[in-house]
């Protein structure tokens, strides 16, 4: 048991870090929403190629009430917190148990 104990222990950090990334591409995207980035820049590309499969579901369902001000991120930055408390201490305490 104590391999499994371990192995959760491996997937729960590897998560951690891989929300806490892509929270960190999220702020940059809305950082990046406050100027006129190069659209053909690299960098801008990947960060709006990785954050629009998520952001845009979430924009489609909002309303655009607030003088045109996208929500979007926040919602998506609350679940990526959301996320990193229930799910890694979830699956830190489960490996805690088999160890």
């Amino acid at each position: 048991m104590y391999f499994l104990g371990y192995l959760l222990m491996g997937v729960a950090k590897v998560l951690d870090i891989a929300l806490l990334l892509f929270m960190w591409i999220v702020i940059a995207r809305a950082v990046l929403s406050w100027v006129n980035p190069d659209p053909f820049n690299p960098i801008v590309r990947f960060i709006h190629n990785v954050t629009e499969p998520v952001l845009y579901p979430i924009r489609t369902k909002l309303p655009m009430g607030f003088g045109g001000l996208d929500l979007s991120p926040i919602v998506v930055f609350l679940a990526v917190i959301f996320l990193r408390t229930f799910l890694i201490s979830s699956l830190t305490r489960l490996a805690a148990g088999l160890l």
